[in-house]
């Protein structure tokens, strides 16, 4: 049964105006990406206050450093949203608790968003911001010995294809944290015809692929398509949240299966009651303060307190 807090939530965003709904699809998605941020203290609360919150250039791409003490090991954070939407702002909440919680220090990147920006620009960026921390860690007073990457949603799938590809480099990441990944695109699962109609549905599922990915060809490949992957050994250890009413919860249950075939550790939680999108809205629903503190506490054990 879906939590009546999750309703409660729904009501705190900007609804499209007919006029809005009129309008051509660049100014719809310019008017929901203001609604989310519109929205985003009323559904995530007052911010944390923590001894280091600072914004930084990672090498010409924004992104804003959270931490509780000097020496910590580093979270990488990816914010969810169709790679259409979202900010460092609306994620801003989770991160610091997060950070508060598990003594790591945590990078929250503002990547480039579709349809300004198209694949890959975003997971670029997610490189560009682990080269950076690598070059300069040291620096910023975090260890990047003990190296994290997660994200929610859009932001798990370049979580995922970025852990996958630092693999590959023969630079592996320490752990993965992924919050309802979008991983399908294809969008195939029973999921979205059990649970479409809360919140998130094919149809704009379909949508923010192609709005990601213009090019069909590309959909498949293993840069976008995790599940596309032959070998997935090797990757690390992981953290797999999914939520109950999100028509992306089989796709995400099928990745946590397909790592433990491959032998890689992992905990796969499903939130009950709750939608896509949870996760976030710390002011307003209960299951998000307790899925930001399982994320803290896998990355206290994983990364060796």
């Amino acid at each position: 049964m879906l939590h009546p807090q999750v309703n409660a939530a729904a009501q705190l965003r900007r609804r499209p105006t007919a006029e809005g709904l009129a309008a051509d699809p660049y100014q719809r998605l310019l008017g929901a990406r203001a609604a989310m941020e519109e929205s985003n203290e009323a559904e995530t609360g007052p911010a944390l206050p923590l001894p280091v919150v600072a914004d930084l250039d990672a090498d010409g791409v924004p992104c804003r450093l959270y931490a509780t003490r000097a020496g910590a090991p580093v979270l990488v954070y990816l914010h969810g949203g169709g790679w259409c939407y979202g900010s460092i702002e609306t994620v801003d909440r989770f991160c610091r608790r997060v950070a508060d919680r598990s003594g790591c220090a945590v990078v929250s990147v503002d990547y480039r968003l579709a349809p300004e920006h198209v694949f890959p620009a975003a997971l670029d960026d997610t490189g560009t911001v682990l080269t950076y921390l690598r070059r300069e860690g040291g620096g910023l007073g975090v260890d990047v010995s003990r190296l994290a990457i997660g994200g929610d949603s859009a932001g798990g799938q370049l979580a995922t294809v970025t852990a996958r590809r630092q693999r590959d480099a023969a630079t592996p990441l320490d752990f993965q944290v992924l919050i309802y990944p979008a991983l399908d695109p294809l969008t195939s699962a029973e999921s979205y015809d059990e649970v479409g109609g809360y919140g998130l549905d094919r149809a704009s599922m379909k949508m923010a692929w192609e709005t990601f990915v213009p090019d069909p060809l590309l959909r498949l490949t293993p840069d976008v398509s995790p599940l596309a992957v032959d070998d997935l050994s090797g990757m690390p250890p992981t953290l797999l949240i999914t939520a109950e009413y999100d028509a992306l919860r089989d796709e995400g249950a099928d990745y946590a299966n397909a790592l433990i075939a491959a032998g890689v550790p992992v905990v796969h939680t499903r939130y009950m009651g709750v939608n896509h999108g949870f996760a976030r809205k710390l002011a307003t629903i209960d299951a998000a303060r307790a899925a930001a503190d399982q994320v803290a506490s896998a990355l206290r054990s994983a990364l060796t307190f």
